[in-house]
């Protein structure tokens, strides 16, 4: 029987978190929009990507989202315009 077709069974559960920090983020209006992107993730039960030990942890979602982004922590993709606009 062939093997191709079924789905490959990961070892553990965590995502690939790269090991460089995201560059940092100039606009308040990409860090809002980001910011409120990981605050949903955590809404629906994303594991905070901040370690207890490096003091108490936000209550909110939001404030957690928002030291997330800050450190680097969450990564995100800007789609080119230029390239949104050719497919309109």
């Amino acid at each position: 029987m062939d093997d191709s077709n079924q789905p490959s069974a990961r070892q553990d559960d965590d995502p690939l978190i790269p090991a460089a920090p995201a560059p940092p983020i100039h606009s308040r209006f990409l860090f809002v929009d980001v910011a409120a992107l990981r605050a949903k993730q955590l809404h629906r039960g994303a594991r905070p990507r901040i370690d207890d030990e490096e003091g108490p942890l936000p209550h909110k979602a939001e404030r957690l989202a928002m030291e997330e982004v800050r450190r680097g922590l969450v990564y995100y993709d800007v789609p080119d315009p230029a390239r949104q606009q050719g497919e309109a």
